[in-house]
Parts: structure tokens; sequence; C-alpha cells
């Protein structure tokens, strides 16, 4: 199964170089299986890959030069809000656990496969997904029908 980093460089050369699809998310076994669990970890990679791709911006705020000067060599720039707030900036995966080992055993030590399958079975169970539009919908009809009636017309007749 492909749940690591398999699929995160697959994906990542491929959006590196300028595709803005990612292929095969939920897929295993080369295309083969559809896994729900797959689906919600390729699901996390892809908003990984998609921040990693968007770069990381360069500016005054970021840079943070006044602050850096105002808190001087080997102080305290964590307690600062700039760090904070350019923080929560990062990638916040809710899959991968970041935390120590030790509190990672004592939270249960539940690995990202198992938190991904929790969610999905959740997602599977909850989700109510928003109705579509009517006019969406109407549209969508009239495609359908058109189809419908260009393969009959299309299609030999079946007199018999």
């Amino acid at each position: 199964m492909q749940t690591g980093h398999e699929k995160t460089l697959t994906g990542l050369m491929a959006a590196l170089a300028g595709a803005n699809l990612i292929f095969g998310a939920g897929m295993i076994e080369s295309g083969v299986t559809f896994d729900a669990t797959q689906l919600v970890l390729d699901n996390e990679l892809a908003a990984m890959i998609r921040q990693t791709v968007a770069g990381v911006p360069v500016d005054d705020e970021t840079l943070a030069v006044d602050d850096i000067h105002a808190v001087g060599p080997f102080n305290d720039f964590l307690s600062l809000e700039a760090t904070m707030r350019h923080m929560r900036l990062q990638s916040q995966p809710t899959l991968m656990d970041r935390r120590v080992r030790e509190e990672w055993q004592d939270m249960g030590g539940h690995d990202a496969y198992s938190r991904a399958r929790e969610k999905a079975i959740d997602i599977v169970a909850e989700h109510r997904p928003t109705p579509l539009p009517e006019e969406t919908l109407t549209r969508m009809r009239a495609i359908v029908e058109k189809a419908d009636r260009t393969a009959s017309a299309a299609s030999p007749s079946d007199t018999g």
C-alpha cells in the first residue's frame, strides 16, 4: 500500500512541473483497488503538496527584520505574535502526528493510516453533501436528455 513517500514524491514532482491534477487519489495496487482510507490520506498529502508548490512568501512581514532587530540574537522569538501567526501558515496535517514518541504513545499510538480509516468511516457515516442548486440540476438533466436523444438517433432501430 502506498501511504507515504511514494505518493507524496510522485505527486510533488508532477506539481512542481506544473501539473494541476494529482491522479490516483484513493487508488492502491496500481489503480486496481480503491480504498477510502487511502483517499483520506491522499487528500492530506495533496494539501501539503499544494502548500509546498505555492512557495514561501518573502516580504517585509515574513522576513521579520524589524522583529529580529528588536529582539536581538539568542532571545525569545517564540512569544512574538508574528511568530505565532506565521507558524500557523505552515502545513497543519491532521493525520500525521508530529508529537514526540512518548506523547504519541500516551495518546494511543495511532498511526496515520488508522486515523485516516477512522476519518473515512466518519465521513461515510456522517457527511451530507450540499445539494446542487436547482438551476444546475436542470442544466445537467438537459445535457443527459440531449445525449440520450443523440445516442438513440444514432443507433439502428430495433423493430425486429
